[in-house]
């Protein structure tokens, strides 16, 4: 019995509604395990499913996850009560890529050239 209370029984919830799991955790799981498995367990049919870890962003209780917690550390008290399930809404955020970094450069650094204005103001008398 002590096992089933250090578990934590979690639904991941993608962006179209539809879900990966329910599935049980222990307590002493991390985040980035948790999106492993996300990735792991992504549905084939679904377009834009994340690459890698970095990809992903966990949402529990209007929080964003860090990868160094436990399921532990974002259990909710309501997560305590028997039969309940944790949704956690997941993100995909796709890295940016080389290619899209170098074109955004060139556009920063022409505002960083245009530094000088000029102005001049008439007076009368």
């Amino acid at each position: 019995m002590a096992e089933v209370k250090n578990q934590l029984e979690i639904k991941f919830r993608l962006t179209d509604g539809s879900d990966i799991g329910p599935k049980s955790f222990p307590d002493a799981t991390t985040v980035a395990t948790l999106k492993e498995t996300i990735v792991a367990q992504w549905p084939r049919e679904k377009e834009n499913g994340p690459k890698t870890v970095k990809d992903v962003k966990l949402i529990s209780a209007g929080r964003i996850l860090e990868n160094n917690k436990t399921v532990g550390d974002c259990r909710s008290p309501v997560s305590n009560l028997s039969g309940a399930v944790t949704t956690m809404h997941v993100l995909i955020q796709p890295q940016a890529t080389e290619k899209a970094e170098k074109k955004k450069k060139p556009k920063v650094e022409l505002f960083k050239q245009n530094k000088c204005v000029c102005l001049c103001f008439g007076h009368r008398f």
